[in-house]
């Protein structure tokens, strides 16, 4: 079965490209495209359902990490989000996480880079050009971010009533392990991992891979 992928741009060029570059594999099936946040989420309503969405940020009417945000808000964890985009700054990066964004590539990528990255962030994974997994390793790092971290207590798991599997299963998460590799490590299948997440995610009302991996730092689970 193909991947099937939904393209937001608004730079009519980048689109055509894309779909002339990804049409060249087998395993991909483009379902739409969207010229602007607005759009997408429009269209997002009307055809079959895409796997992975490829998001760019800078667009007219509604920008990507707006988009990302509302379908992250109005379907939770339904999708895959690969912010793809020529942002690099800091608070782009940390925003489009903080909507709800699985990955993060710069429009300088190669298509088979893409493709690679499409199968990681389905197995779990948090794909992300070189460039942009250093500034979030350097702001992890950081005192800002020490001292950013607003502590009001520090809280258990059980005060999440996180089961004793579902901390493991964050414990894997924080050490950077695609879902594939748990499910490997933990000798279940991958839809037990996917539904584990899900739970996890629901209890500490958060949406992506990176809010939990900053709770889990926050309190030293």
């Amino acid at each position: 079965m193909p991947i099937k992928i939904a393209i937001a741009d608004d730079n009519k060029a980048v689109i055509e490209s894309l779909c002339l570059n990804l049409s060249l594999f087998d395993e991909i099936e483009i379902v739409f495209t969207a010229s602007d946040g607005a759009d997408f989420l429009q269209k997002i309503a009307d055809y079959s359902t895409p796997q992975i969405i490829l998001m760019d940020i800078e667009m007219p009417k509604m920008d990507g990490i707006s988009a990302v945000s509302e379908l992250s808000t109005k379907y939770p964890n339904q999708y895959k989000i690969i912010m793809l985009t020529a942002f690099d700054q800091d608070d782009k990066v940390f925003d489009a996480i903080k909507a709800g964004a699985n990955g993060y590539l710069l429009k300088g990528e190669s298509p088979s880079n893409i493709v690679k990255a499409m199968y990681e962030v389905l197995e779990g994974g948090s794909p992300m050009s070189p460039t942009i997994a250093t500034k979030i390793l350097n702001f992890l790092k950081s005192s800002q971010f020490k001292k950013e971290e607003i502590i009001i207590e520090n809280k258990l798991p059980t005060d999440f009533n996180l089961t004793k599997r579902e901390v493991e299963i964050l414990q894997h998460i924080s050490n950077g392990s695609a879902y594939k590799q748990i499910a490997d490590l933990l000798f279940v299948s991958d839809k037990t991992i996917k539904k584990h997440i899900e739970n996890i995610y629901s209890k500490l009302q958060i949406n992506s891979k990176y809010e939990a991996m900053n709770l889990a730092m926050k309190y030293k689970w």
